[in-house]
């Protein structure tokens, strides 16, 4: 059979992801905290972006009604994105009239800024009226999109007071001025850095001593002679080899450290296991002077590295802000803080278009402004999305907002997703990171989603969210003198009518941390004596 070429025209269809639904995805699984990066990034590569100045009011585009509205993200289509000239406004430069081409026009203006806010019910139905979409920029110090970028043009904006306060020395720096002060000669310097270096992150040494002897070619006096000089630096509890040893370094250091204490901390596997009728015999003491010994040990700090080096916690910022709007209704709305608040600076674009002749310059500009509108389109996809998800989660988790967690429902992301017309993934990444504050505290999106356990009687599932709050429930109020088997759980949850298995309640037990029937028993009996 001959070789030859041909030309053969074919029809197929696949699944293409442009840049911009990549981006859109992208945006989407950010967290405020990682968004507020990514803007600022954005806002340093592009020269046709800026900040929205937090003393103007703009009107912003949005929906009537929580839930109804906008298709939201969906990875399955490329079609969300769509000219919405009612929505982005229609007094707007062209790049046309801007840069001389054929590139269409632009699909957003400066008033295109996401702030929509709603009410909800109980039984699914938005509350009748209007909605002021218009609001100023108030976005604090404190929210994830930040207020102190300003406008591009301002060059006169004074740096935050928290950037004029000084850096916070670390535990390295902290133990080095430490052990020059300890120490004068260059032997001991040297051992004292190496201790230094085989801290972990707790603060405990991680090796042992003749590595150090070993590996510094010095006696292994020497060693132990500096790390006992050491293990009285600050914090305290610091160079210690376990934690008994760090437990009575501090103790030591408060002149608590007796011979009842000594026995307590080499018999802390006997703690563990609760058992205290031993740690009586052991420790020579009677209850109350057990119970005072214990408390005391709670205070101590076992992980005095972690503490001293301190990381700031960041505070959790909602990205969705709910409360009780009367007469049994839900208001959401979007947090404004955690809000990135971005708009094209088309005063800029027609100050710089009209001048480019180059064709390369032109080609950049247009290429720049396009990404702008895309990231402005993008955030306020974003939003009328995350808003979307969480009303609909609000309207079916509506018996945990209104009653607690017993009535905490079974809830996967495909019932959310059906519910509002988009894909799982897209509900998973809504989900994932962002979170929402109610009256019955903050939670994240994730937090709602629960696995289903069986009814008995044929009923509705329960959350096993709900179960748990349940068993802890059953565990707290039970009879010193009648402590409840896992077994004995079960039956009790079965007569509520919970299908549950004995290993899924020690599961669930375990999971929280409470102790085992036996345990339990020691404990209270121990206090009861």
């Amino acid at each position: 059979m001959a070789l030859k070429a041909r030309l053969d025209l074919r029809q197929s269809q696949s699944l293409v992801m442009t840049p911009q639904l990549q981006q859109a995805i992208k945006l989407l699984q950010f967290n405020n905290i990682e968004l507020s990066n990514f803007i600022d990034s954005e806002l340093m590569e592009n020269p046709l972006l800026e900040r929205a100045d937090p003393g103007q009011t703009y009107a912003e585009a949005g929906d009537g009604a929580v839930g109804n509205g906008d298709e939201g993200l969906d990875s399955r289509s490329n079609d969300n994105f769509t000219d919405r000239d009612d929505q982005f406004g229609t007094d707007r430069l062209t790049a046309s009239e801007t840069m001389g081409s054929d590139d269409g026009p632009l699909d957003v203006s400066s008033d295109a800024l996401y702030g929509g806010e709603g009410e909800i019910t109980r039984n699914g139905e938005p509350v009748s009226g209007s909605h002021d979409y218009s609001a100023p920029y108030s976005g604090g110090a404190g929210g994830a999109g930040g207020t102190g970028g300003g406008s591009a043009a301002g060059g006169d904006d004074l740096p935050g007071l928290e950037q004029t306060l000084a850096d916070e020395a670390t535990l390295r720096q902290s133990l080095d001025d430490q052990l020059n002060i300890a120490f004068a000669d260059a032997m001991s310097r040297m051992i004292g850095s190496y201790l230094i270096d085989m801290l972990d992150e707790n603060g405990y040494i991680s090796g042992e001593l003749v590595e150090v002897s070993e590996d510094l070619e010095c006696d292994i006096t020497d060693v132990e002679r500096v790390l006992k000089v050491m293990q009285g630096f600050d914090p305290v509890g610091i160079f210690a080899r376990d934690l008994s040893e760090c437990l009575e370094l501090q103790l030591r250091e408060l002149n608590r450290y007796d011979p009842a204490m000594a026995a307590l901390l080499a018999n802390l596997e006997l703690l563990a296991k609760r058992d205290f009728d031993r740690l009586r015999r052991v420790c020579g003491v009677d209850s109350d002077d057990l119970h005072d010994m214990i408390a005391e040990i709670k205070t101590l700090d076992p992980r005095p590295g972690k503490t001293a080096d301190g990381e700031v916690a960041t505070p959790v910022i909602p990205d969705v802000l709910m409360r009780a709007a009367g007469n049994g209704n839900w208001h959401l709305e979007l947090n404004s803080e955690a809000l990135p608040r971005v708009l094209v600076n088309e005063d800029y674009v027609a100050q710089i278009g009209s001048g480019l002749r180059d064709r390369e310059e032109r080609g950049f500009m247009s290429e720049k402004l396009q990404s702008a509108n895309w990231l402005v389109k993008a955030l306020h996809q974003r939003a009328t999305t995350i808003m979307k998800v969480a009303s609909e989660i609000v309207r079916q988790q509506d018996g945990f907002f209104t009653h607690g967690v017993g009535h905490l429902r079974p809830l996967i992301l495909r019932d959310i997703a059906e519910a509002i017309g988009m894909h799982e993934s897209t509900v998973s990444r809504v989900t994932n990171g962002k979170f929402m504050s109610t009256p019955r505290g903050m939670f994240e999106l994730k937090y709602f989603f629960t696995t289903a356990i069986s009814s008995s009687d044929g009923g509705d599932a329960y959350s096993s969210e709900a179960v748990r709050h349940r068993i802890k429930s059953l565990i707290d109020n039970e009879d010193p003198k009648k402590i409840l088997s896992d077994d004995k759980l079960v039956e009790l949850l079965g007569k509520e009518g919970i299908d549950i298995a004995r290993r899924t309640v020690a599961k669930y037990r375990e999971a929280m941390r409470i102790p085992s029937s036996v345990q339990r028993r020691r404990e209270k009996k121990s206090r009861a004596s």
